[in-house]
């Protein structure tokens, strides 16, 4: 549907939302199947996830800002494989071990740059950049008529650009987090997207020092084979913990535990009602402390003679409690797995209160 409304531009700025969230699963499996996890590839990997969690907050902070309510309960969990929203063509999405073929025709394609003179899009939108450029246009039209960002909710944004770091690869002067309170700084936001991500034009640099290459760019580096892959564990293509092993579902449950609160900790930090520095400290360490390490462990599991293990980020029900069920999740898994005992320690702290 066009954006004519302040509902329809609501609508597709969690649209925006859930593109970005729905990209991060193919890319983390990826990098979980790079054997080296210090490799350039794993990092260059690394960095896009990091750029595309600070694209999902920059979208929900322009959500606010025109008075949306952004959702991250269980139905806004992506699911895979599936297909990226609102592309054409279709874009199958799949949790498949990082090779030549999976970043050239997926994940390149996820970041293709529109081409020059390319019209905005706002629905089956051939390149994420004419979608971007469709809500620029919507946010322009919308604002002449109406008090588009009157209540724009700056106490619900997570706006402090020091909750923000860029990783290796990555330059600070590419854009961070930002407060969203009118139609200037919108369009700062939504430039900041399209220039790390798939760039504009034929444009190779995310940033004005040409430090840091777009998404696109970072995945031709690897596909054209300027940075080697190196060895790659056979993890199985798009796993179900149905499937697994039964000494290896509570792994996959952990997993799944993880991810849904890395959800529940997204809906904390902009509900206006938590102290979003603690938070963005708990977000950080349950991905870098809790989540990277159970994927990679997952990766070096044997499942068949010919493949490993890994991560299906499938919907998990955390229930009432769920840092405290997170940790019973973490500490019944670390039992039969002994190299999963960190995880249950850094977990503890926050099941505790």
């Amino acid at each position: 549907m066009p954006i004519n409304t302040v509902a329809e531009l609501r609508a597709h700025i969690s649209l925006a939302t859930k593109v970005e969230l729905s990209t991060i699963p193919p890319y983390l499996y990826a990098m979980y199947s790079i054997q080296d996890r210090q490799s350039e590839a794993s990092r260059l990997i690394a960095s896009v996830v990091v750029e595309e969690m600070l694209h999902a907050a920059l979208t929900t902070n322009l959500l606010l800002a025109v008075g949306g309510e952004p959702d991250f309960g269980a139905a806004a969990v992506p699911s895979h494989p599936g297909f990226l929203a609102h592309h054409k063509p279709p874009l199958r999405l799949e949790l498949r071990r990082c090779s030549l073929e999976v970043v050239r025709n997926t994940f390149m394609t996820i970041e293709r740059p529109q081409a020059a003179g390319a019209i905005p899009e706002d629905d089956d939108f051939e390149t994420l950049g004419q979608f971007y450029a469709a809500l620029e246009v919507a946010l322009a039209e919308l604002d002449a008529t109406h008090p588009l960002f009157a209540d724009h909710q700056p106490h619900r944004q997570l706006a402090d650009p020091s909750f923000y770091a860029p990783v290796a690869f990555d330059a600070a002067d590419s854009g961070g987090l930002m407060l969203i309170s009118d139609l200037n700084s919108a369009n700062r936001a939504l430039e900041v997207i399209i220039h790390q991500g798939e760039g504009v034009g034929t444009a190779r640099w995310a940033d004005p020092l040409h430090l840091e290459l777009t998404h696109f760019h970072k995945f031709a580096q690897i596909a054209d084979g300027l940075v080697p892959l190196g060895p790659v564990w056979p993890m199985a293509d798009n796993p179900r913990a149905a499937d697994f092993p039964a000494d290896l579902r509570p792994v996959s449950d952990l997993f799944n535990a993880l991810y849904a609160l890395t959800f529940l900790t997204m809906a904390d930090l902009f509900s206006g009602t938590v102290d979003q520095k603690a938070r963005i400290g708990r977000l950080y360490a349950l991905m870098s402390q809790c989540l990277t390490p159970t994927g990679r462990y997952l990766a070096a599991q044997p499942l068949t003679a010919t493949t490993t293990a890994g991560p299906t980020f499938e919907v998990y029900d955390l229930g009432a409690d769920p840092w405290p069920t997170a940790y019973g999740v973490a500490a019944a898994a670390a039992e039969h797995h002994p190299g999963l005992a960190g995880v249950a320690a850094a977990l503890a702290r926050y099941a505790a209160g």
